[in-house]
């Protein structure tokens, strides 16, 4: 079996931060979140991955995943070039495929539960495809599916007005071959595009059992800032302490929960840090990180203090006003200024951003 993870498409829900690079490289915990998918499909034993690149600076991905060895798979490039729906995309994928059933996994996804169970057994079953469910609780904002008594999909509808049940399509799907046969059946949407339920929707109709997987905890799509910020705290919820050895803590240092420190992190007199929260490397802080923070590599906390936000890294902030809920770019600058009276605390900045408060 191999994996195709989709991390194409432009990410407008997230810019700023999207000018600068692809939405699959901004971090949850200081990790790519598209690293999140390779080692779902690493740990359910598909080690040959193919991921589809889009036109929003696709060197950045590369630049970042390499050849996967650092991950322990064998990575493939594959350029979609303009994103013309999710169907459009498995089907650039079919030479690397190469007649094999694959994952095909949307790179800005992530689960708690991984994907073993999902793929297991699926080789040798007789089902065309198996779609990776969630109940949600308005399936109006979703792909719903409509199964029989066996579990088995009849029908694929997007965002009904009148949800038959609350079960939603995560972005994960399996499929076989006979799934390319089916894109090549369909017509573009209303949106100009190839949709994935519609060549699904198309192996039902020609006959094929389509199978069904609801999935166990939660999952998160990280498409719009809120996401991001929610998967970030998710995702914190499951770490555990861990100070390097490399780091310093000076005295009167106040560190209460689960809290990551990296190598070569200064944590200065009278800080406080309250877990769970990870600060990345070549960090120095001074004052309070409080809980679900991520800071990333090469940022300075001055007298601030900071909490439920990223910061992707290599910032400073320097501010007498607490910053909450914020995602905040590379190399961004916030300091204070008194001279000013800003009414609001909250941020989405993007790279090389100065915002004075």
């Amino acid at each position: 079996m191999k994996g195709v993870i989709l991390s194409g498409g432009h990410g407008t829900r997230l810019r700023p931060l999207t000018h600068t690079g692809p939405k699959q490289l901004i971090p949850i915990a200081n990790k790519p979140v598209i690293e999140y998918a390779i080692e779902d499909l690493r740990d359910a034993g598909i080690t040959d991955i193919g991921i589809i690149l889009g036109t929003n600076m696709p060197n950045k991905i590369k630049d970042a995943l390499g050849d996967g060895t650092k991950f322990g798979v064998n990575i493939t490039y594959i350029m979609q070039g303009e994103p013309k729906g999710l169907a459009h995309a498995a089907a650039t994928a079919k030479d690397f495929v190469d007649g094999d059933s694959f994952v095909m996994y949307l790179g800005d996804n992530i689960l708690k539960s991984g994907i073993e169970e999902f793929v297991e057994g699926f080789d040798e079953s007789e089902f065309s495809s198996r779609l990776l469910l969630q109940e949600v609780e308005d399936p109006r904002q979703f792909g719903v599916a409509e199964l029989n008594d066996e579990g088995k999909i009849i029908h694929l509808v997007e965002k009904p007005k009148h949800p038959k049940n609350n079960l939603a399509l995560v972005g994960i799907y399996l499929f076989k071959n006979n799934i390319f046969d089916a894109i090549n059946k369909i017509e573009p949407s209303w949106r100009n595009e190839l949709e994935i339920t519609d060549a699904i929707q198309r192996l039902i109709d020609d006959g094929f059992d389509v199978d069904s997987f609801v999935v166990e905890g939660w999952w998160k799509d990280t498409g719009k800032p809120e996401d991001v910020l929610d998967a970030n705290q998710l995702i914190l919820e499951t770490i555990e302490k861990d100070i390097s050895s490399g780091a310093t803590i000076e005295e009167n240092v106040k560190i209460k929960g689960r809290v990551i420190i990296g190598e070569n992190t200064v944590v200065k007199s009278g800080s406080v840090i309250k877990g769970p929260a990870i600060i990345g490397n070549n960090c120095e802080i001074k004052g309070y990180v409080g809980p679900y923070t991520s800071i990333g590599n090469n940022t300075k906390i001055i007298e601030s203090e900071i909490d439920s936000s990223i910061i992707i890294g290599e910032s400073v902030i320097q501010s007498d006003k607490r910053i909450t809920d914020s995602l905040l770019g590379q190399n961004s600058k916030i300091i204070s200024d008194k001279v000013t009276y800003p009414k609001g605390r909250s941020f989405v900045i993007g790279e090389n951003s100065i915002v004075k408060l």
